[in-house]
Protein backbone atom coordinates (compact mmCIF):
# COMPACT_ATOMS: atom_id res chain seq x y z
CA UNK A 1 0.00 0.00 0.00
CA UNK A 2 1.08 3.40 -0.61
CA UNK A 3 1.19 4.28 2.90
CA UNK A 4 3.43 1.55 4.10
CA UNK A 5 6.73 3.49 2.21
CA UNK A 6 9.12 3.67 4.75
CA UNK A 7 10.39 7.37 5.56
CA UNK A 8 13.28 8.85 7.89
CA UNK A 9 11.85 9.14 11.96
CA UNK A 10 11.79 12.64 12.22
CA UNK A 11 11.69 12.45 16.31
CA UNK A 12 8.73 14.37 16.43
CA UNK A 13 5.62 13.39 18.67
CA UNK A 14 2.43 13.11 16.78
CA UNK A 15 -0.88 13.99 19.04
CA UNK A 16 -3.94 13.08 16.95
CA UNK A 17 -7.81 14.59 18.59
CA UNK A 18 -10.19 11.76 18.96
CA UNK A 19 -13.20 14.62 19.63
CA UNK A 20 -17.04 13.58 20.51
CA UNK A 21 -18.36 14.33 16.99
CA UNK A 22 -21.19 17.30 17.81
CA UNK A 23 -21.37 17.70 14.16
CA UNK A 24 -22.46 14.24 13.16
CA UNK A 25 -25.60 14.33 15.68
CA UNK A 26 -27.45 11.58 13.29
CA UNK A 27 -24.37 9.29 13.42
CA UNK A 28 -23.04 9.69 16.61
CA UNK A 29 -25.82 10.07 19.06
CA UNK A 30 -24.32 6.88 20.76
CA UNK A 31 -20.65 8.57 20.84
CA UNK A 32 -19.38 6.12 23.14
CA UNK A 33 -20.09 3.16 20.84
CA UNK A 34 -19.78 5.08 17.43
CA UNK A 35 -17.08 7.79 17.86
CA UNK A 36 -16.70 10.24 15.55
CA UNK A 37 -12.96 9.21 14.83
CA UNK A 38 -14.62 5.64 13.40
CA UNK A 39 -17.08 7.57 10.82
CA UNK A 40 -16.05 5.92 7.67
CA UNK A 41 -14.73 8.00 4.87
CA UNK A 42 -14.79 6.32 1.62
CA UNK A 43 -14.64 2.93 3.31
CA UNK A 44 -12.06 3.60 5.61
CA UNK A 45 -12.13 5.02 9.77
CA UNK A 46 -12.21 8.59 9.91
CA UNK A 47 -8.88 8.16 11.90
CA UNK A 48 -6.76 6.12 9.11
CA UNK A 49 -6.35 9.42 7.30
CA UNK A 50 -3.93 11.67 9.98
CA UNK A 51 -2.26 7.92 10.77
CA UNK A 52 -1.36 7.59 7.17
CA UNK A 53 -0.54 11.21 6.76
CA UNK A 54 2.04 10.21 10.27
CA UNK A 55 3.33 7.61 8.37
CA UNK A 56 3.90 9.15 5.08
CA UNK A 57 5.64 11.67 7.37
CA UNK A 58 8.32 9.75 8.87
CA UNK A 59 6.28 9.95 12.32
CA UNK A 60 5.84 6.60 14.10
CA UNK A 61 5.28 8.39 18.08
CA UNK A 62 1.72 8.80 17.48
CA UNK A 63 -0.85 8.58 20.21
CA UNK A 64 -4.51 9.18 19.96
CA UNK A 65 -6.60 11.03 22.67
CA UNK A 66 -9.63 10.74 23.33
CA UNK A 67 -12.36 11.11 26.25
CA UNK A 68 -12.23 7.65 28.85
CA UNK A 69 -15.84 7.25 27.28
CA UNK A 70 -14.95 6.24 24.14
CA UNK A 71 -11.54 4.38 24.56
CA UNK A 72 -13.51 1.24 24.13
CA UNK A 73 -14.35 1.63 20.85
CA UNK A 74 -11.28 2.90 19.16
CA UNK A 75 -9.05 0.29 20.89
CA UNK A 76 -11.64 -2.48 19.57
CA UNK A 77 -10.78 -1.03 15.70
CA UNK A 78 -7.41 -0.48 16.30
CA UNK A 79 -7.23 -4.25 17.10
CA UNK A 80 -10.01 -5.54 14.77
CA UNK A 81 -10.66 -2.67 11.83
CA UNK A 82 -8.80 -4.49 8.63
CA UNK A 83 -7.67 -0.70 7.32
CA UNK A 84 -6.14 0.33 10.91
CA UNK A 85 -4.70 -3.32 11.57
CA UNK A 86 -2.91 -2.86 8.27
CA UNK A 87 -1.02 0.55 9.41
CA UNK A 88 2.93 -0.10 9.65
CA UNK A 89 4.51 -0.38 12.83
CA UNK A 90 4.53 1.43 15.46
CA UNK A 91 0.88 0.88 16.32
CA UNK A 92 -0.26 4.15 17.88
CA UNK A 93 -0.82 4.50 21.63
CA UNK A 94 -4.80 5.55 22.41
CA UNK A 95 -4.54 7.80 25.41
CA UNK A 96 -8.00 9.20 27.62
CA UNK A 97 -7.14 11.20 30.35
CA UNK A 98 -9.37 10.95 32.97
CA UNK A 99 -10.53 14.74 32.98
CA UNK A 100 -10.77 14.62 28.95
CA UNK A 101 -14.92 15.49 28.38
CA UNK A 102 -16.72 16.60 25.88
CA UNK A 103 -16.42 20.54 26.74
CA UNK A 104 -12.86 19.85 26.79
CA UNK A 105 -10.66 22.82 24.46
CA UNK A 106 -7.78 21.72 22.38
CA UNK A 107 -5.28 24.12 24.37
CA UNK A 108 -6.72 22.75 27.30
CA UNK A 109 -5.89 18.90 26.54
CA UNK A 110 -2.15 20.19 26.28
CA UNK A 111 -2.67 20.99 30.39
CA UNK A 112 -3.96 17.87 31.33
CA UNK A 113 -1.06 15.96 33.32
CA UNK A 114 -1.05 12.58 31.12
CA UNK A 115 -0.68 14.51 28.35
CA UNK A 116 2.06 16.74 29.81
CA UNK A 117 3.77 13.75 30.13
CA UNK A 118 4.24 12.27 26.79
CA UNK A 119 5.20 15.26 25.10
CA UNK A 120 8.84 15.93 25.70
CA UNK A 121 10.00 17.51 22.25
CA UNK A 122 8.78 18.85 19.28
CA UNK A 123 5.43 17.53 18.16
CA UNK A 124 2.49 17.78 15.95
CA UNK A 125 -1.21 18.58 16.88
CA UNK A 126 -3.52 16.82 13.68
CA UNK A 127 -7.63 16.36 14.19
CA UNK A 128 -9.19 12.83 13.71
CA UNK A 129 -11.19 14.29 10.71
CA UNK A 130 -7.96 15.19 8.54
CA UNK A 131 -7.83 14.32 4.88
CA UNK A 132 -4.69 15.04 3.99
CA UNK A 133 -2.75 13.79 0.45
CA UNK A 134 0.08 16.38 0.83
CA UNK A 135 3.10 15.25 1.74
CA UNK A 136 4.18 16.10 5.81
CA UNK A 137 7.72 15.07 5.34
CA UNK A 138 7.48 18.45 2.66
CA UNK A 139 5.92 20.33 5.45
CA UNK A 140 8.51 19.06 8.00
CA UNK A 141 11.79 20.01 5.70
CA UNK A 142 9.83 24.25 5.32
CA UNK A 143 9.20 24.25 9.00
CA UNK A 144 12.86 23.44 9.71
CA UNK A 145 14.14 25.42 6.79
CA UNK A 146 12.10 28.58 7.74
CA UNK A 147 11.25 28.44 11.40
CA UNK A 148 13.07 26.00 13.55
CA UNK A 149 16.34 26.99 15.34
CA UNK A 150 19.25 24.58 15.02
CA UNK A 151 20.85 24.91 18.14
CA UNK A 152 16.83 23.48 19.77
CA UNK A 153 16.89 21.10 17.28
CA UNK A 154 19.91 19.58 18.80
CA UNK A 155 18.30 19.65 22.26
CA UNK A 156 21.22 21.30 24.03
CA UNK A 157 18.09 22.37 26.20
CA UNK A 158 19.20 25.56 27.11
CA UNK A 159 17.13 28.75 26.92
CA UNK A 160 16.14 30.83 24.60
CA UNK A 161 14.13 28.34 23.03
CA UNK A 162 13.48 29.62 19.71
CA UNK A 163 11.71 26.90 17.59
CA UNK A 164 9.00 28.66 16.12
CA UNK A 165 6.05 26.99 14.52
CA UNK A 166 3.53 26.46 11.60
CA UNK A 167 0.34 26.17 10.73
CA UNK A 168 -2.00 25.03 7.82
CA UNK A 169 -4.44 26.80 5.89
CA UNK A 170 -6.76 25.63 2.74
CA UNK A 171 -9.21 27.63 0.14
CA UNK A 172 -12.83 26.11 0.87
CA UNK A 173 -14.17 27.49 -2.38
CA UNK A 174 -11.75 25.98 -4.83
CA UNK A 175 -12.71 22.34 -6.37
CA UNK A 176 -15.62 21.18 -5.02
CA UNK A 177 -16.80 23.56 -2.89
CA UNK A 178 -19.35 22.51 -0.16
CA UNK A 179 -21.89 25.02 0.88
CA UNK A 180 -21.93 26.31 4.15
CA UNK A 181 -18.32 24.78 5.48
CA UNK A 182 -17.08 27.21 7.71
CA UNK A 183 -13.89 29.63 6.85
CA UNK A 184 -11.35 31.89 9.21
CA UNK A 185 -9.93 35.07 8.53
CA UNK A 186 -6.08 35.05 8.27
CA UNK A 187 -3.91 37.63 7.28
CA UNK A 188 0.04 36.63 6.38
CA UNK A 189 2.86 38.52 5.66
CA UNK A 190 5.38 37.65 2.87
CA UNK A 191 8.63 36.16 3.83
CA UNK A 192 11.56 37.58 2.78
CA UNK A 193 12.63 36.28 -1.19
CA UNK A 194 15.63 33.79 -0.90
CA UNK A 195 18.62 34.07 -2.99
CA UNK A 196 18.19 30.68 -3.27
CA UNK A 197 16.54 29.20 -5.96
CA UNK A 198 14.13 26.54 -5.03
CA UNK A 199 12.95 23.13 -6.21
CA UNK A 200 9.37 22.77 -7.72
CA UNK A 201 8.32 20.08 -5.31
CA UNK A 202 9.36 22.99 -2.22
CA UNK A 203 6.51 24.16 -0.13
CA UNK A 204 8.63 27.43 0.47
CA UNK A 205 7.00 29.49 -2.11
CA UNK A 206 3.47 29.10 -0.28
CA UNK A 207 5.18 29.93 3.15
CA UNK A 208 4.07 33.37 4.68
CA UNK A 209 4.45 34.53 8.27
CA UNK A 210 1.42 34.41 9.98
CA UNK A 211 0.08 37.90 11.59
CA UNK A 212 -3.60 37.76 12.75
CA UNK A 213 -5.70 34.68 11.97
CA UNK A 214 -9.97 33.95 14.27
CA UNK A 215 -12.86 32.22 13.16
CA UNK A 216 -14.66 34.26 10.20
CA UNK A 217 -17.98 33.88 12.44
CA UNK A 218 -15.97 35.39 15.16
CA UNK A 219 -14.97 38.33 12.83
CA UNK A 220 -18.09 39.16 11.52
CA UNK A 221 -19.51 39.44 15.12
CA UNK A 222 -16.64 41.69 16.20
CA UNK A 223 -17.15 44.02 12.85
CA UNK A 224 -21.20 44.05 13.65
CA UNK A 225 -20.78 44.72 17.37
CA UNK A 226 -17.72 47.62 16.64
CA UNK A 227 -19.40 48.89 13.03
CA UNK A 228 -16.33 48.61 11.80
CA UNK A 229 -13.16 46.03 10.55
CA UNK A 230 -10.75 47.10 13.92
CA UNK A 231 -7.60 46.64 13.29
CA UNK A 232 -3.99 48.02 15.05
CA UNK A 233 -2.48 50.57 13.33
CA UNK A 234 1.14 49.43 14.63
CA UNK A 235 -0.14 46.04 12.58
CA UNK A 236 -0.49 48.29 9.15
CA UNK A 237 2.58 50.21 9.56
CA UNK A 238 4.76 46.88 10.49
CA UNK A 239 3.23 45.22 7.42
CA UNK A 240 1.97 47.26 4.81
CA UNK A 241 2.24 44.80 2.72
CA UNK A 242 -0.75 42.23 4.37
CA UNK A 243 -3.09 40.01 2.97
CA UNK A 244 -6.21 39.51 4.11
CA UNK A 245 -8.15 36.01 3.05
CA UNK A 246 -11.59 34.94 4.19
CA UNK A 247 -12.36 31.99 2.40
CA UNK A 248 -9.77 29.67 3.75
CA UNK A 249 -10.06 27.73 6.86
CA UNK A 250 -7.82 26.48 9.37
CA UNK A 251 -6.89 22.97 9.15
CA UNK A 252 -5.66 22.14 12.40
CA UNK A 253 -2.14 20.74 11.16
CA UNK A 254 0.12 22.34 13.89
CA UNK A 255 4.15 22.21 14.13
CA UNK A 256 4.66 23.05 17.54
CA UNK A 257 7.52 23.89 19.49
CA UNK A 258 8.12 21.96 23.16
CA UNK A 259 8.24 25.98 24.61
CA UNK A 260 4.56 25.75 23.64
CA UNK A 261 3.51 23.08 26.50
CA UNK A 262 5.21 25.61 29.38
CA UNK A 263 3.12 28.81 27.36
CA UNK A 264 -0.40 27.10 27.49
CA UNK A 265 0.67 25.66 31.26
CA UNK A 266 1.30 29.52 32.09
CA UNK A 267 -2.10 30.37 30.45
CA UNK A 268 -5.29 28.85 31.71
CA UNK A 269 -7.02 31.13 29.77
CA UNK A 270 -5.94 29.47 26.32
CA UNK A 271 -8.75 26.89 25.28
CA UNK A 272 -8.50 26.27 21.90
CA UNK A 273 -5.01 25.97 20.14
CA UNK A 274 -6.23 27.13 16.66
CA UNK A 275 -8.17 30.49 17.91
CA UNK A 276 -6.13 30.90 21.00
CA UNK A 277 -2.63 29.75 21.20
CA UNK A 278 -1.83 30.46 17.55
CA UNK A 279 -4.27 33.36 17.00
CA UNK A 280 -2.16 34.95 20.06
CA UNK A 281 0.81 34.02 19.15
CA UNK A 282 0.84 35.62 15.78
CA UNK A 283 -0.30 39.18 17.62
CA UNK A 284 3.17 38.66 19.40
CA UNK A 285 4.95 38.47 16.56
CA UNK A 286 4.14 42.17 15.80
CA UNK A 287 2.78 43.51 19.05
CA UNK A 288 4.86 45.59 21.02
CA UNK A 289 4.84 44.26 24.81
CA UNK A 290 2.26 41.39 24.10
CA UNK A 291 4.60 38.47 24.58
CA UNK A 292 5.67 39.47 27.91
CA UNK A 293 1.94 40.07 29.21
CA UNK A 294 1.01 36.69 28.05
CA UNK A 295 3.89 35.08 29.86
CA UNK A 296 5.74 34.02 26.35
CA UNK A 297 8.73 35.54 26.96
CA UNK A 298 9.41 34.13 30.48
CA UNK A 299 8.64 30.66 28.63
CA UNK A 300 10.96 31.47 25.98
CA UNK A 301 14.28 32.58 28.57
CA UNK A 302 13.41 29.61 30.56
CA UNK A 303 12.03 31.99 33.49
CA UNK A 304 8.25 30.23 33.49
CA UNK A 305 6.55 28.64 37.06
CA UNK A 306 5.15 25.55 34.81
CA UNK A 307 3.51 24.07 38.56
CA UNK A 308 1.11 26.54 38.52
CA UNK A 309 -2.10 27.79 36.44
CA UNK A 310 -3.12 31.53 35.65
CA UNK A 311 -2.47 33.78 33.03
CA UNK A 312 -0.46 36.77 32.72
CA UNK A 313 -2.55 38.76 30.61
CA UNK A 314 -5.20 41.32 31.83
CA UNK A 315 -8.79 39.83 33.00
CA UNK A 316 -10.73 41.68 30.99
CA UNK A 317 -12.40 38.79 29.17
CA UNK A 318 -12.96 40.56 25.95
CA UNK A 319 -10.59 42.14 23.15
CA UNK A 320 -10.96 44.94 20.75
CA UNK A 321 -9.51 42.57 17.88
CA UNK A 322 -11.92 39.32 18.91
CA UNK A 323 -10.05 36.94 21.31
CA UNK A 324 -11.36 35.36 24.29
CA UNK A 325 -8.34 36.90 26.04
CA UNK A 326 -8.03 40.64 26.62
CA UNK A 327 -5.14 42.41 24.73
CA UNK A 328 -2.87 43.37 27.14
CA UNK A 329 -1.77 46.65 25.15
CA UNK A 330 -3.80 49.31 24.01
CA UNK A 331 -1.47 51.40 22.12
CA UNK A 332 -0.23 50.96 18.79
CA UNK A 333 2.10 47.77 18.72
CA UNK A 334 5.00 47.11 16.37
CA UNK A 335 7.69 44.20 16.67
CA UNK A 336 10.64 44.36 14.88
CA UNK A 337 11.37 41.28 13.17
CA UNK A 338 15.25 42.72 12.75
CA UNK A 339 18.00 40.87 14.45
CA UNK A 340 19.14 42.86 17.67
CA UNK A 341 21.83 45.19 17.57
CA UNK A 342 23.76 42.47 19.45
CA UNK A 343 22.99 39.81 17.84
CA UNK A 344 26.00 39.53 15.66
CA UNK A 345 28.14 39.06 19.30
CA UNK A 346 28.27 35.16 18.96
CA UNK A 347 29.96 32.60 20.47
CA UNK A 348 33.04 30.59 18.11
CA UNK A 349 29.96 27.51 17.75
CA UNK A 350 28.69 29.45 14.09
CA UNK A 351 25.57 27.69 12.99
CA UNK A 352 24.21 26.64 16.77
CA UNK A 353 25.21 29.73 18.17
CA UNK A 354 21.85 31.92 19.80
CA UNK A 355 20.82 35.25 19.53
CA UNK A 356 22.04 37.33 22.59
CA UNK A 357 18.55 38.58 22.71
CA UNK A 358 15.18 36.69 23.28
CA UNK A 359 12.55 37.30 20.52
CA UNK A 360 9.24 35.73 20.18
CA UNK A 361 9.93 33.02 17.08
CA UNK A 362 8.15 32.99 14.00
CA UNK A 363 4.87 31.38 13.36
CA UNK A 364 4.01 30.25 9.51
CA UNK A 365 1.43 29.77 7.89
CA UNK A 366 1.51 27.41 5.09
CA UNK A 367 -1.14 28.14 2.48
CA UNK A 368 -2.10 25.40 -0.03
CA UNK A 369 -2.50 26.51 -3.16
CA UNK A 370 -6.01 26.13 -5.05
CA UNK A 371 -5.35 24.69 -8.13
CA UNK A 372 -7.61 21.67 -8.94
CA UNK A 373 -4.42 19.64 -9.64
CA UNK A 374 -3.28 20.29 -5.88
CA UNK A 375 -3.16 17.48 -3.55
CA UNK A 376 -6.59 17.23 -1.43
CA UNK A 377 -6.27 18.75 2.19
CA UNK A 378 -9.50 19.11 3.37
CA UNK A 379 -11.00 18.39 7.32
CA UNK A 380 -14.48 15.83 7.27
CA UNK A 381 -16.64 17.48 9.78
CA UNK A 382 -20.22 17.93 8.84
CA UNK A 383 -21.86 15.69 7.08
CA UNK A 384 -22.15 17.57 3.76
CA UNK A 385 -18.13 17.08 4.00
CA UNK A 386 -18.10 13.29 4.74
CA UNK A 387 -19.90 13.09 1.73
CA UNK A 388 -18.56 15.37 -0.72
CA UNK A 389 -15.07 14.07 0.35
CA UNK A 390 -16.16 10.33 0.22
CA UNK A 391 -17.47 10.80 -3.33
CA UNK A 392 -14.55 12.59 -4.41
CA UNK A 393 -12.10 10.40 -3.33
CA UNK A 394 -13.86 7.13 -4.94
CA UNK A 395 -13.51 8.45 -8.20
CA UNK A 396 -9.74 7.78 -7.52
CA UNK A 397 -8.24 5.07 -9.51
CA UNK A 398 -7.62 1.80 -7.87
CA UNK A 399 -4.22 0.48 -7.00
CA UNK A 400 -4.98 -2.52 -9.52
CA UNK A 401 -5.55 0.17 -12.00
CA UNK A 402 -2.48 1.98 -11.71
CA UNK A 403 -0.10 0.40 -10.03
CA UNK A 404 1.44 0.89 -6.43
CA UNK A 405 3.68 3.55 -7.07
CA UNK A 406 1.21 5.84 -9.21
CA UNK A 407 -1.95 5.67 -7.20
CA UNK A 408 -3.12 8.04 -4.56
CA UNK A 409 -2.45 7.24 -0.87
CA UNK A 410 -6.07 7.13 -0.52
CA UNK A 411 -6.57 4.52 -3.32
CA UNK A 412 -8.31 1.52 -2.41
CA UNK A 413 -6.78 -1.67 -4.22
CA UNK A 414 -9.62 -2.61 -6.12
CA UNK A 415 -13.21 -0.68 -7.08
CA UNK A 416 -15.55 -3.28 -6.10
CA UNK A 417 -13.84 -5.53 -3.80
CA UNK A 418 -16.17 -8.38 -4.24
CA UNK A 419 -17.39 -8.98 -7.68
CA UNK A 420 -19.37 -12.29 -6.99
CA UNK A 421 -21.28 -10.53 -5.09
CA UNK A 422 -22.89 -8.34 -8.12
CA UNK A 423 -25.73 -10.46 -9.78
CA UNK A 424 -26.03 -9.96 -13.75
CA UNK A 425 -27.57 -7.09 -14.80
CA UNK A 426 -26.65 -4.62 -12.62
CA UNK A 427 -25.50 -1.12 -13.16
CA UNK A 428 -22.07 0.31 -11.22
CA UNK A 429 -20.53 3.07 -12.56
CA UNK A 430 -16.95 2.17 -11.60
CA UNK A 431 -14.88 5.10 -12.23
CA UNK A 432 -16.87 6.93 -9.73
CA UNK A 433 -17.90 4.31 -7.15
CA UNK A 434 -16.62 2.23 -4.30
CA UNK A 435 -17.86 -0.98 -3.63
CA UNK A 436 -16.69 -3.04 -0.30
CA UNK A 437 -16.09 -5.99 0.60
CA UNK A 438 -18.92 -8.92 0.80
CA UNK A 439 -21.64 -6.41 -0.62
CA UNK A 440 -24.39 -8.36 -2.50
CA UNK A 441 -25.80 -6.09 -5.61
CA UNK A 442 -28.98 -7.76 -6.60
CA UNK A 443 -30.08 -7.70 -10.49
CA UNK A 444 -31.35 -4.37 -12.17
CA UNK A 445 -30.25 -2.00 -9.40
CA UNK A 446 -27.90 0.68 -10.63
CA UNK A 447 -25.43 2.15 -8.27
CA UNK A 448 -23.65 5.40 -10.07
CA UNK A 449 -21.07 8.05 -8.13
CA UNK A 450 -21.96 6.39 -4.49
CA UNK A 451 -19.31 4.48 -2.01
CA UNK A 452 -21.21 1.57 -0.65
CA UNK A 453 -19.67 0.05 2.88
CA UNK A 454 -19.00 -3.80 3.98
CA UNK A 455 -21.72 -6.09 4.45
CA UNK A 456 -24.87 -4.01 2.55
CA UNK A 457 -27.10 -5.76 0.89
CA UNK A 458 -29.00 -3.77 -2.60
CA UNK A 459 -32.30 -5.66 -3.62
CA UNK A 460 -33.94 -5.91 -6.80
CA UNK A 461 -34.24 -2.98 -8.60
CA UNK A 462 -32.73 -0.05 -6.21
CA UNK A 463 -31.27 3.27 -7.48
CA UNK A 464 -29.10 4.60 -5.81
CA UNK A 465 -27.25 8.06 -6.45
CA UNK A 466 -24.18 10.23 -5.14
CA UNK A 467 -25.04 8.53 -1.93
CA UNK A 468 -22.75 6.72 1.27
CA UNK A 469 -23.71 3.86 2.79
CA UNK A 470 -22.05 2.84 5.83
CA UNK A 471 -21.44 -0.61 6.79
CA UNK A 472 -24.36 -3.44 7.25
CA UNK A 473 -26.93 -1.16 5.62
CA UNK A 474 -29.86 -2.84 3.59
CA UNK A 475 -31.52 -1.34 0.69
CA UNK A 476 -35.03 -2.39 -0.12
CA UNK A 477 -36.15 -3.25 -3.66
CA UNK A 478 -37.12 -0.32 -5.65
CA UNK A 479 -35.81 2.03 -3.42
CA UNK A 480 -34.50 5.26 -4.85
CA UNK A 481 -31.84 6.81 -3.36
CA UNK A 482 -30.08 10.35 -4.05
CA UNK A 483 -27.83 12.40 -2.06
CA UNK A 484 -27.97 10.11 1.17
CA UNK A 485 -26.04 9.04 3.99
CA UNK A 486 -27.25 6.20 5.40
CA UNK A 487 -25.89 4.78 8.94
CA UNK A 488 -24.39 1.79 10.25
CA UNK A 489 -27.06 -1.08 10.02
CA UNK A 490 -29.77 0.55 9.03
CA UNK A 491 -32.02 -0.44 6.41
CA UNK A 492 -34.67 1.34 3.63
CA UNK A 493 -37.71 -0.40 3.38
CA UNK A 494 -39.00 -1.63 -0.45
CA UNK A 495 -40.13 1.26 -2.77
CA UNK A 496 -38.39 4.12 -0.35
CA UNK A 497 -37.58 7.51 -2.09
CA UNK A 498 -34.92 9.75 -0.02
CA UNK A 499 -33.41 12.51 -1.09
CA UNK A 500 -30.84 14.33 0.39
CA UNK A 501 -31.69 12.58 3.91
CA UNK A 502 -29.05 11.35 6.24
CA UNK A 503 -30.53 8.23 8.41
CA UNK A 504 -29.08 6.84 11.73
CA UNK A 505 -27.38 3.75 12.23
CA UNK A 506 -29.40 0.57 13.15
CA UNK A 507 -32.81 2.74 12.07
CA UNK A 508 -35.40 1.08 9.94
CA UNK A 509 -37.33 3.37 7.88
CA UNK A 510 -40.83 2.28 6.62
CA UNK A 511 -41.55 1.01 3.09
CA UNK A 512 -42.60 3.02 0.63
CA UNK A 513 -41.11 6.08 2.95
CA UNK A 514 -40.76 9.38 0.81
CA UNK A 515 -38.57 12.13 2.40
CA UNK A 516 -36.66 15.04 1.41
CA UNK A 517 -34.03 17.41 3.49
CA UNK A 518 -34.33 15.47 6.19
CA UNK A 519 -32.67 13.58 9.38
CA UNK A 520 -34.40 10.40 10.03
CA UNK A 521 -33.47 9.23 13.43
CA UNK A 522 -35.45 7.28 16.55
CA UNK A 523 -36.71 9.39 19.12
CA UNK A 524 -34.09 8.42 21.03
CA UNK A 525 -31.77 9.50 18.75
CA UNK A 526 -33.21 12.88 18.30
CA UNK A 527 -33.24 13.52 22.66
CA UNK A 528 -29.35 12.04 22.85
CA UNK A 529 -28.51 14.73 19.94
CA UNK A 530 -30.93 17.34 22.18
CA UNK A 531 -28.40 17.01 24.83
CA UNK A 532 -25.67 17.30 22.98
CA UNK A 533 -26.45 21.01 21.49
CA UNK A 534 -26.55 21.59 25.26
CA UNK A 535 -23.56 20.10 26.53
CA UNK A 536 -21.40 20.78 23.10
CA UNK A 537 -19.91 24.23 23.77
CA UNK A 538 -17.23 26.02 21.57
CA UNK A 539 -13.96 24.85 21.74
CA UNK A 540 -14.89 21.13 22.61
CA UNK A 541 -11.29 19.49 20.82
CA UNK A 542 -11.62 20.04 17.29
CA UNK A 543 -15.41 20.27 16.78
CA UNK A 544 -15.55 24.15 18.12
CA UNK A 545 -18.18 25.91 16.41
CA UNK A 546 -19.85 22.76 15.06
CA UNK A 547 -23.76 23.59 14.79
CA UNK A 548 -26.31 20.91 14.94
CA UNK A 549 -29.60 20.62 12.79
CA UNK A 550 -32.39 18.32 13.66
CA UNK A 551 -34.83 17.68 11.00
Amino acid sequence: MPHAVSMPATGLKALILCGPGSSFPTFTANPDENPKALLPIANRPMVWYPLDFCYRTGITDITLICPPSAAEAITTALNTNPFLTGLPHPRPDLLAPRDLDQNTGTAEILRLPEVREIVSSNFVVLPCDLICELGGDKLLQAWMVKAASLPDLLGDGAPPHSNGGLSVWYETKAANPVKGEETDFVATTPMPQSMVPTSKDSLLQNLSHLAYSMPTDSLNDLIEAKKSFPIRHGLLRKHPRLKMRTTYRDAHIYILPKWIMDFVQENDRLETIGEDVIGWWAKATWQTGLGEKLGMMKVLEGRADTSRKGGDAEDDNSSPEGGRLSSPSRSPGRYDSSPPADSHKRQSDGLIAKPATTIVPPILAYIHPPQPDAPLLRRVDTAPLLLAISLQLAKLPSIEETGPEAASPFAHTRKVAYPDGVKPRTTITRPDCLIADNVMVDEKTSIKESVVGANCQIKEGAKLFQCLLMDGVVVGKGCKLTRCILGKRSEVGEGSTLTNCEVQENLLVEPRTEDKDNKLMSSSGMEASEQEIQDFDDGSLEDAGDSVLLG
